[in-house]
């Protein structure tokens, strides 16, 4: 289909509202998933992100790796393990993990973002995130040490990321933690995210994954449901419709709604600009959780 230049310029007319509400706020991406993988996909939502960055609006980026991270523990010799699917993190491990995240998908993220002609700037979680280190887990009657793993991110040290925002430098936060002492935690990017957008007051937290939203059938996109309240969500999980790797995402965003967040979205990175078009039009293309 050939667009015209009617079309092109009445999706800018479209965007214009949403640009003037969200110009100055702060917006939190949690970048992780499949779509971190496809080079294409990667490109185009950096590129959407230093879309944001240059019409006002401020971004704030943090990732996980997880499959980044499996691949250099398949190259040392190592083999991922899950419980409860949770990371198993020995210390051989988190030294991985940190390499990864910090040395790599960090780094190569904030380039591309550069390339772009942005302005981006790494910053290591465990700089910004304190954990508690996760107990024992059970798992078919067997009681598994988790390691080196986080949960319940009980302190943001935000003010790093206020200072580059204000600069509008767009910070690219890793999902690591520290155990408030010299120790370094695997945290749940999810989580993270959450903590960090709670501490900011975001105006919204945008999940980018491999997952298109809540669906009441996974393998039907029709199924899509574009709102639900925190209510709902309560409602869907009890149903089992929201289940498995979804149930923290969500618990995680009706937390940063009732702690000030304005507004939770859950999108595929699959999706070409599925980030301005969920920000910028009306009708969206994944699921947006309200209070």
């Amino acid at each position: 289909m050939q667009v015209t230049p009617e079309t092109r310029v009445s999706a800018l007319i479209e965007a214009l509202p949403y640009i003037q509400k969200f110009r100055g706020h702060t917006i939190v991406i949690k970048y992780g998933g499949a779509a971190m993988e496809d080079p294409s996909q990667v490109e185009r939502l950096l590129g959407d992100i230093v879309f944001l960055e240059a019409v006002g609006i401020n971004p704030v980026v943090i990732h996980g790796g997880g499959k980044a991270i499996t691949q250099a523990m398949r190259e040392a010799g190592l083999q991922a393990r899950f419980v409860n699917g949770l990371r198993i993190t020995d210390e051989a491990s988190i030294r991985i993990v940190e390499a990864t995240l910090d040395g790599k998908v960090n780094p190569r993220i904030v380039e591309i973002l550069n390339a772009f002609q942005g302005n981006a700037q790494g910053v290591s979680g465990k700089q910004i995130f304190v954990a508690e280190r996760l107990g024992p887990q059970t798992e078919n009657g067997e009681t598994i040490d988790a390691g080196f793993v986080g949960k319940n991110v009980h302190k943001v040290e935000a003010e790093k990321i206020r200072e580059l925002v204000s600069r509008e430098v767009v910070p690219v936060v890793s999902s690591l933690a520290s155990d408030g002492g010299n120790g370094v935690l695997n945290v749940n990017a999810d989580i993270a995210a959450a903590a960090l957008a709670m501490a900011l007051k975001a105006s919204k937290l945008i999940y980018v994954s491999d997952v298109a939203g809540v669906m009441r059938d996974p393998t039907n996109m029709e199924s899509l449901i574009p709102t639900i309240t925190i209510a709902q969500s309560e409602s869907l999980i009890d149903e089992g419709i929201i289940k498995g790797g979804m149930i923290p995402k969500v618990r995680s965003a009706m937390e940063a709604l009732k702690q000030g967040v304005g507004k939770i979205h859950f999108l595929s990175g699959s999706i070409p600009h599925g980030l301005l078009l969920e920000i910028f039009t009306t009708s969206g293309i994944g699921t947006e959780i309200i209070d």
